[in-house]
């Protein structure tokens, strides 16, 4: 049980078990001080204090003086919203970017115009060490941090944060084999269709869910994408397979402003219900490899690459910006690796 009271209309009274974790946690708290003799600690009694004190001890059970008037922090961002849409930022984005914003005020427990320097680096230490983020986590919420008190608030020390290097993952890579199980594991044509329209244009689920019957375009055998990442048009490869299908699912299901409608006809399937339907047929084909709906694009590129296609084109199709994010596939493809001789087989061992 951890005890907030309130001493006088200046100073808090906490009490707290002894736990060197919370020891740590509440000497974050600038004008804290310790009372050793009558074993409590004294803390400012202002809304800054308090947000933080919920914030480092949310998952301890708090017990709160009935006669303090305890409120947290309530900063809503409206100007980030306001400028972030004038930019024509994606809604994703901007979820993300006052997502980050929040959770360092709330860290912090300060409004945005005490933020400083050492707060920040606290904040991405705390998601770095804490909450063991990933770079492209980290890098994130340096991208929202340094739009809003960089661009926004005109602040210099935002520029000063060093940004995390990247970790060199690949993507993990289904075989041609492996897709034809996940895709022969489902009975549902809406399901079928979805799997083999993400992996024969190699669309990201994002896409798929906002394709509209008319984006299809059978006599070109092409798939218009409309206002992808980056807010860019492209198009992309229509499968003869895939279109057979398509026909039997627009036969069936008639869909009318969203090719793959939801539940209630009037918005189109969410990304997370396309990647559950993709989960589920990983797992009745057994596939035992960490993939995920994505892992369907990455693999459609790969496929095209050993099948000869050129890097160029494939950048094109996918929509990526830069050469160098459709490089990463030159590592996964076995299209020159599967051909060198290991030096083992070279050897004459007994049978």
């Amino acid at each position: 049980m951890i005890q907030i009271v309130k001493y006088n209309e200046d100073t808090l009274k906490v009490i707290i078990p002894y736990n060197p974790e919370f020891v740590v946690k509440i000497k974050t708290i600038s004008g804290r001080k310790w009372h050793p003799d009558e074993k409590y600690w004294s803390v400012p009694n202002n809304s800054e204090t308090v947000n933080k004190i919920f914030k480092l001890f949310e998952n301890e059970n708090l017990e709160i003086d009935p006669d303090l008037k305890l409120t947290q922090i309530n900063y809503d961002f409206s100007d980030l919203k306001k400028e972030l849409v004038s930019r024509k930022y994606s809604s994703k984005t901007l979820k993300s970017y006052v997502y980050y914003n929040r959770e360092l005020i709330d860290f912090a427990g300060k409004s945005p115009s005490e933020i400083t320097n050492e707060d920040i680096k606290n904040f991405l230490v705390y998601l770095t060490e804490t909450k063991n983020a990933a770079t492209a986590t980290i890098n994130q919420a340096i991208n929202a941090l340094k739009f809003y008190y960089g661009g926004i608030l005109k602040k210099k020390f935002i520029y000063e944060i060093v940004r995390p290097k990247k970790d060199k993952k690949l993507p993990v890579i289904l075989s041609k084999e492996e897709i034809a199980k996940i895709i022969n594991s489902v009975d549902n044509l809406k399901h079928k269709t979805i799997l083999m329209t993400v992996y024969s244009a190699g669309l990201r689920v994002s896409e798929v869910v906002k394709l509209r019957p008319e984006d299809i375009d059978s006599k070109r055998m092409l798939i218009f994408i409309k206002g992808s990442k980056g807010r860019k048009d492209r198009y992309t490869l229509l499968s003869e397979t895939a279109l057979k299908v398509l026909q039997q699912y627009l036969q069936a299901y008639k869909p009318k402003k969203w090719l793959f409608e939801g539940a209630s006809g009037e918005k189109y399937l969410s990304t997370r219900t396309v990647q559950a339907i993709f989960e589920h047929a990983k797992e009745r084909s057994g596939i035992k490899k960490e993939v995920s709906i994505h892992s369907l694009r990455h693999s459609f590129a790969t496929h095209l690459l050993e099948g000869g296609t050129d890097l160029r084109y494939i950048q094109e199709i996918l929509g990526h910006a830069h050469s160098k994010t459709t490089e990463i596939y030159t590592h996964v493809s076995t299209k020159n690796i599967g051909k060198i001789k290991s030096p083992l087989d070279s050897i004459k061992l007994k049978e």
